[in-house]
């Protein structure tokens, strides 16, 4: 049986990136088709353990610069073109995957849905586009039918979350059955010995809101180690005081040795799933979460961390404050994480597929 994967594009190495490793090595896909592929080659030896061809669209010459030319990715992922002897389609969709087209009746596309599509023209258009926002609605009107009418062309979804799932079927009216993620869990040990530190770990982009992480931890003066690189990583240093640590992307195991000995980690953003926060939670570390999205389902508030209602500074700050006065049990913290483990993602996916492909 021939197998084709899917992708939105292939940049940096992160959440999404370890799902698609996760795909790799269940699946063994024959063929990979991208939007464009400008991630570094030791990265996409993450994904592919053998060198491989990614198929990518005329986008690629944009290099790094091809989110600018957001207006066109519909267009474009229509344009791929899957060998018709392909059986099996999964497309990783957090953007416009999904809307791949089949090239034979008899082959079944699967989209798994790594996050609300296409977020900065359903939910965020603010977020992203500032000031300019009201510049861009007409075209955000147009890309959000062609968007609903592309969500519409795999045979079955599949959400990330309860979170994802509600919104596939308010947006898209789309039905979908939940398969959480895998955590690579062999990478991230309980230590019950913790520093003097909170630590935050992803991608510094606008929406996961590290800029409050900042503003907040520069009032309290509170040790805190940031992870992860981005966009943003100039601006949040410069704003940043001493108190602060950036550290850079950094691979599993260094990663490992930070948020384990860490007293807290922080997340104040709206994530769809969130793979960095069960990381910490196998490290037995807890997790101080705004109470939004994905992380209600992943984090017991006042087991394996604490929630807080409102993304603000202020809230943040009173729940590092309350979180300071819980003694917390990091082997119960450690055994939470287990649930959301590679083998239980591997287990619950191949049987979808199979019974799909019946």
């Amino acid at each position: 049986m021939k197998k084709a994967l899917v992708v939105d594009w292939l940049d940096k190495y992160g959440g999404a990136e370890r799902v698609l490793t996760s795909l790799q090595n269940i699946f063994d896909f024959n063929e990979s088709y991208s939007l464009v592929n400008v991630m570094k080659e030791n990265d996409l030896q993450k994904i592919f353990k053998e060198k491989q061809p990614v198929h990518t669209t005329f986008l690629q010459i944009a290099g790094n610069y091809f989110r600018y030319f957001f207006f066109t990715f519909h267009y474009f992922i229509s344009k791929i073109k899957i060998s018709k002897d392909t059986t099996l389609i999964i497309s990783s969709s957090h953007a416009v995957a999904k809307g791949i087209k089949k090239t034979s009746e008899n082959q079944l596309h699967i989209s798994y849905f790594q996050a609300r599509n296409f977020k900065y023209i359903w939910d965020e258009s603010d977020l992203y586009f500032g000031k300019m926002a009201f510049l861009v609605n007409p075209l955000l009107k147009v890309l959000r039918t062609i968007d609903y009418a592309q969500a519409q062309r795999p045979d079955v979804i599949i959400s990330n979350s309860k979170f994802v799932q509600n919104w596939v079927k308010k947006v898209y009216n789309r039905e979908s059955t939940v398969i959480y993620p895998p955590v690579n869990l062999e990478n991230f040990t309980l230590c019950s010995e913790k520093d003097d530190y909170y630590v935050a770990v992803g991608r510094l982009v606008p929406y996961k809101r590290f800029d409050l992480i900042v503003e907040t931890f520069n009032q309290l003066n509170k040790k805190l180690v940031i992870i992860g690189d981005g966009v943003q990583f100039h601006r949040l240093k410069s704003m940043a005081k001493s108190n602060i640590e950036f550290t850079g992307f950094l691979e599993s195991k260094q990663v490992n040795a930070v948020i384990s000995k860490a007293k807290a980690f922080i997340h104040i953003g709206l994530e769809d799933f969130g793979i960095a926060p069960i990381e910490a939670m196998a490290c037995g570390t807890p997790v101080i979460a705004y109470k939004a999205g994905g992380i209600i389902e992943t984090v017991k508030n006042g087991s394996t961390g604490m929630l807080f209602n409102e993304q603000t500074k202020e809230a943040l700050t009173k729940a590092i404050t309350d979180f300071e006065t819980f003694d917390w049990n990091y082997q119960e913290i450690h055994q939470h994480a287990k649930q959301f483990s590679e083998e239980n993602f591997k287990k619950n996916i191949l049987d979808f597929v199979h019974l799909h492909l019946k």
